[in-house]
């Protein structure tokens, strides 16, 4: 396991129990963090067969596509923080 993998699977284990979709996304960000984490090293962490090195093109598109991923898994939680279950109400006279 590479380092961007080791560092997304740490903030996603931090996030706690995954509900809905974030099983998903969180599946899908190892495996784009895994993909740059190759890319970067011109190794499969798997077998440790040499894979093509990045020229350039595809580790910018692949680190937006996990920062946006990231993004959507934190999104649900921001909601979720916000509520402090008293809904609405005004602050007591």
């Amino acid at each position: 396991m590479g380092p961007v993998e080791k560092a997304v699977r740490t903030d996603v284990e931090e996030l706690g129990d995954l509900v809905g979709v974030e099983p998903s996304l969180s599946e899908m960000a190892y495996t784009l963090a895994r993909q740059i984490d190759m890319a970067a090293t011109g190794e499969c962490e798997t077998c440790g067969e040499a894979v093509p090195r990045d020229d350039g093109r595809t580790l910018p598109q692949l680190n937006r596509e996990l920062r946006q991923t990231l993004a959507q898994l934190l999104e649900g939680r921001a909601a979720d923080d916000d509520d402090d279950g008293l809904g609405d109400l005004d602050s007591p006279v």
